[in-house]
C-alpha cells in the first residue's frame, strides 16, 4: 500500500482536500481519478493533522501534514458473498459473531473470497473503513477456530475497540481438547513467542531480542487417558499464543497440524468461548458467550477409560 505525506503550502489554504492530494500526487500516480481518490478518503485511506479524514470537501490551512495510502493498484473491492453467520447481538456501532470453524476471518493476498468480511459486506449495510481491505475487522481468530468475534460498523466504535485489544483490557476466554492427560488442575503459563527461526510461517516460545512478552492462564475442566478439556483466558493477543503455549508444554491441540504434528480431530479443538469489553458508545461492560462445539465434549467422553 503505496504512503505519500504530504504538507500544505500558503497557495493549498482553502482547497478541498481531494482536489489537493489530487494535484500533488498527479506526476506521481498517473490515472489516479477524483473518483477513486474519494472513495480512498471515504475507506479511511487519508490522516490529517494525525487524525483520520474522511471527508473529500473538507478545507486543508497552510502546513497541513497529510498522509495518504492508497490501495495498491492490484486490490480488488471485496465482493458481498451470502455466507451463513450466527449473529449473536447487533446495535447501531458493532455485531458480535458466533464464527463457525473453517471460515477464514479476512482476506489474504491472493484471496479474497469467501472469508467471514466477505460474508459482513453482505449482512450488514454499514461496517467500519479503518482498513478497507478489512471491512469492520477488528481483530481476527484463526481459520480453524471457532467462537466469538466482535464487527465494528463504524470507525468510532473500531478505534475504541481496537485501544481495548492494545491494552490488553478485552476479557477473552476459550476452551481447548489438548493431546494427554493434563499434570495440574489450573496454571499459568507466562512464555515470551516470537517468529520461529527456521518455518518463518510458525512462531514459537523464545527468549531472544524479537520475542514478545506472553501470558496465558489455564483451568483442566476434565481429563480422559488420552486427552483434557481445558478453560484458557488470553492476557496478551501474540499470534498462535495458546497454540503455540500448550504445544511447549506438550500437550498440543488436537487437530493442529502446525503445531502438533497430529491430526486426531476433524478440525482443531479450540473455540472462542467468551469476550468481554466496555461498549464504545455506553461505556458500559457487556459480555458474550457460546458454549463449545458438542463434538468437543464427545471426544473427552469417548476418551475416557
Amino acid at each position: 500500500m503505496p504512503e505519500h505525506t504530504l504538507r500544505a503550502c500558503a497557495d493549498d489554504a482553502g482547497k478541498r482536500l481531494d482536489v489537493f492530494i489530487l494535484e500533488a500526487l498527479k506526476d506521481i500516480e498517473p490515472g489516479l481519478s477524483r473518483t477513486h481518490l474519494q472513495k480512498a478518503i471515504l475507506a479511511g485511506a487519508v490522516t490529517l493533522r494525525g487524525s483520520l479524514q474522511q471527508k473529500p470537501h473538507h478545507k486543508i490551512r497552510q502546513e497541513d501534514l497529510i498522509i495518504v495510502r492508497l490501495p495498491d493498484k492490484e486490490s480488488t473491492l471485496l465482493q458481498p458473498e451470502d455466507i451463513p453467520l450466527d449473529v449473536l447481538y447487533e446495535d447501531q456501532d458493532l455485531a458480535v459473531i458466533n464464527k463457525q470453524a473453517g471460515l477464514v476471518v479476512h482476506p489474504a493476498p491472493g484471496n479474497t473470497e469467501h472469508t467471514l468480511a466477505n460474508a459482513l459486506l453482505h449482512r450488514f449495510k454499514e461496517l467500519s473503513s479503518v482498513n478497507p481491505q478489512r471491512p469492520g475487522i477488528v481483530h481476527r481468530i484463526d481459520k480453524e477456530t471457532s467462537g466469538i468475534i466482535v464487527i465494528a460498523k463504524n470507525n468510532f466504535s473500531h478505534l475504541a475497540l481496537a485501544g481495548q485489544f492494545a491494552k490488553h483490557t478485552i476479557i477473552r476466554k476459550y476452551v481447548a481438547v489438548v493431546n494427554g492427560n493434563m499434570e495440574f488442575d489450573e496454571g499459568v503459563i507466562e512464555l515470551p513467542i516470537g517468529r520461529h527461526p527456521r518455518k518463518r510461517k510458525n512462531m514459537s516460545v523464545g527468549f531472544g531480542t524479537h520475542t514478545k512478552y506472553a501470558k496465558t492462564r489455564y483451568r483442566t475442566l476434565s481429563r480422559s487417558c488420552a486427552s483434557s478439556l481445558l478453560e484458557l483466558e488470553l492476557f496478551t493477543g501474540r499470534t498462535h499464543q495458546i497454540r503455540v503455549h500448550l504445544a511447549f508444554l506438550g500437550h498440543p491441540i488436537l487437530g493442529d497440524v502446525k503445531y502438533g504434528g497430529n491430526n486426531q480431530f476433524v478440525r482443531m479443538a479450540l473455540h472462542a468461548k467468551l469476550l468481554g469489553f466496555i461498549h464504545p458508545r455506553s461505556h458500559t461492560y457487556i459480555e458474550f458467550s457460546a458454549e463449545p462445539p458438542p463434538e468437543f465434549l464427545r471426544l473427552c467422553a469417548s476418551n475416557k477409560s
